[in-house]
């Protein structure tokens, strides 16, 4: 049986924040408010609780959630290597609806998916989601609705999508913004934007000039640039699960 708890009144949120917390301890799954659309989420480190959560969406492990943080500092312990960009970009857009794919770092114990040694991280702009965040751990969070369907803008709407299958809701009312997030992804040479979103192409090249545009060669305020990915000798990059995923909100 679920439970729903009111955000809004403090009481409630606190009460709900701990029973969000108990049930990703003992492997069951949650839903709370983010920055861009309400999210279904689970411990990271629990295979059990990332395979619930696919089924609870109707979805196979080739399209892996991605990974909601509390912290920079969370999210630099979930990755080999931040590169050239990474910090820059936690001190540029986060918390906010920019999601980025590193390598992920090679002895974690977990399994989201189909993700070929790459995590998909973002520490999203919302008081809820980053308080539970801090308390719970990296969570495995993906869009709360059936994959297919449209994503949950209200709680209400992920739990007639979802119903039973999530312990705890998280109600933080309305979404103020169901614009996804983008998701640029930092594993090549090059940074390559997997999908559009809240932070535009104009704002990532403040902080990093040289991105590799979906269809197109690599590119400088739109020009094209030698050292880019169709450059002699480079070698092309296989695409991201996560590109063809749902627009959720750890994606």
């Amino acid at each position: 049986m679920s439970a729903r708890y009111d955000c809004a009144d403090a009481q409630q949120r606190e009460a709900g924040i701990a029973a969000a917390i108990i049930a990703v301890r003992q492997g069951g799954l949650v839903v709370l408010p983010t920055d861009t659309v309400y999210g279904i989420g689970g411990d990271a480190f629990t295979p059990s609780a990332v395979a619930a959560l696919l089924v609870a969406k109707g979805r196979g492990r080739n399209m892996p959630p991605p990974v909601l943080v509390g912290s920079v500092r969370a999210a630099a312990a979930l990755t080999e290597s931040l590169g050239a960009f990474g910090q820059d970009l936690f001190d540029e857009f986060w918390p906010g609806p920019l999601t980025l794919v590193f390598r992920a770092t090679p002895t974690l114990k977990w399994d989201l998916g189909d993700t070929f040694g790459t995590v998909a991280v973002r520490m999203p702009l919302h008081p809820v989601a980053l308080e539970l965040l801090r308390r719970t751990g990296p969570l495995a969070v993906s869009s709360a609705n059936r994959h297919g369907s449209a994503a949950a803008t209200t709680a209400a709407d992920a739990e007639s999508q979802l119903g039973d299958s999530v312990s705890v809701y998280l109600d933080g009312g309305p979404c103020a913004d169901s614009v996804p997030s983008t998701i640029l992804d930092l594993t090549g040479t090059v940074p390559r934007m997997l999908r559009a979103g809240a932070i535009t192409i104009d704002q990532l090249r403040k902080i990093v000039p040289v991105i590799d545009l979906p269809g197109q060669p690599a590119e400088r305020g739109g020009a094209p640039d030698a050292s880019g990915p169709d450059a002699p000798g480079a070698q092309p990059a296989e695409p991201h699960p996560l590109a063809g995923g749902d627009a959720g909100p750890g994606s």
